[in-house]
């Protein structure tokens, strides 16, 4: 008995000794109304083998009380209630503000993760030095397909996650620098935030953490994919692929354009976006959208003088050039057959394969 205390004592001596020489890293899960999904998303956390940690859920004024359930199941949480909906990103951003850690993690509500993602998500840090990060995503309900092999960004601003949809078969098993990391769940040194910003609150939701990871780059801070952190993603359970969804997509898809590249490429590129921007057209109004494509024109419209405030602001301080950042972008983009079809998504894909290789090379010149 006297050998097996000690043993006990040495145990959760080693224990405290591990947590204070790990860095702190501050969890911000953002909440609205993510009911169940929330609890199971924490409780995960909580068998993290990573010691030292803090979790902030931030809510957006939710009305089914999961934030409140939360607190009261898990009393170590910090609790951080809005008054109103603020959106994806300045929600994230009260966490951000709010964080005491040297790493930041942003992770959605409807995830659940492996006890070694985060000393997985720290140790290939400790290589790779301040970046973006990413896990392995693989899906919530059939956890041998992948969510995202790493996010990628198109030249005409089309955001995508790599193998969606398809079975993990070990395809990409190595840390891979990537377009941007996923906004599902998102690690980076504190000092990146600094340096590149908060999420842009005009964004609101989606295409937020391309905006993030696009600014990143200008600065020369690389985006990385690390397939031995592992989480698992139910994916988008607010609103799925439906109009609303559509109108955030090609509205910030357009901001990030017009904000991200300087006068003289959009000038470079205009003829091919104006055809690529006729295929929207088409796509949009096969899938019954047609008003959604006209709210984000209109949008935009509406917010010229923001947009072109916060393009002088990006244009000031980016160090890697447009020409230079581009080439890496893939031609091809991924579209899930459950909005597209695959005839549709064939064709479509095919036309911005050949346009993304016209703008790429007026670029160049």
């Amino acid at each position: 008995m006297h050998k097996k205390g000690k043993k006990l004592v040495f145990s959760n001596f080693s224990r405290v000794m591990d947590k204070a020489s790990q860095s702190l890293v501050s969890i911000i899960i953002l909440n609205y109304n993510a009911d169940q999904l929330l609890l199971d998303c924490v409780e995960s956390i909580m068998k993290t083998n990573y010691d030292n940690f803090e979790i902030i859920v931030v809510d957006n004024a939710s009305a089914d009380d999961s934030h409140k359930k939360c607190k009261e199941k898990f009393k170590k949480i910090r609790l951080i209630e809005n008054e109103k909906n603020l959106g994806y990103c300045e929600g994230n951003n009260v966490g951000i503000k709010n964080a005491k850690g040297e790493f930041i993690v942003i992770l959605n509500p409807d995830t659940t993760v492996n006890p070694d993602w985060l000393s997985e998500l720290v140790s290939v840090y400790n290589k790779c030095g301040e970046a973006l990060y990413q896990p392995k995503h693989l899906s919530l309900n059939d956890k041998s397909v992948f969510m995202s092999a790493g996010n990628m960004m198109n030249v005409f601003g089309f955001g995508y996650a790599r193998e969606k949809g398809k079975k993990d078969i070990n395809q990409h098993n190595t840390v891979e620098q990537i377009g941007y990391a996923s906004g599902t769940c998102l690690f980076a040194p504190s000092s990146v935030f600094k340096k590149v910003g908060l999420l842009d609150p005009f964004i609101f939701l989606y295409h937020d953490d391309l905006d993030l990871g696009w600014r990143a780059a200008q600065l020369g801070i690389k985006s990385y994919y690390v397939p031995t952190s592992i989480i698992y993603h139910a994916e988008s359970y607010m609103l799925g692929w439906n109009s609303e969804k559509f109108f955030w997509l090609e509205r910030n898809r357009k901001y990030c354009l017009q904000t991200h590249y300087s006068k003289d490429t959009y000038s470079k590129i205009s003829s091919t976006l104006a055809l690529v921007d006729l295929l929207i057209w088409l796509f949009y109004f096969s899938k019954g959208f047609l008003g959604s494509k006209i709210r984000a024109e209109l949008d935009i419209r509406r917010n010229k003088k923001k947009i072109l405030e916060r393009y002088e602001q990006l244009e000031n301080r980016k160090k890697i050039s447009d020409k230079d950042l581009v080439m890496n972008f893939p031609d091809k983009i991924y579209v899930p057959s459950n909005v597209s079809g695959k005839n549709i998504n064939s064709i479509f894909n095919s036309l911005i394969e050949r346009l993304s290789k016209r703008a790429k090379k007026a670029i160049s010149e």
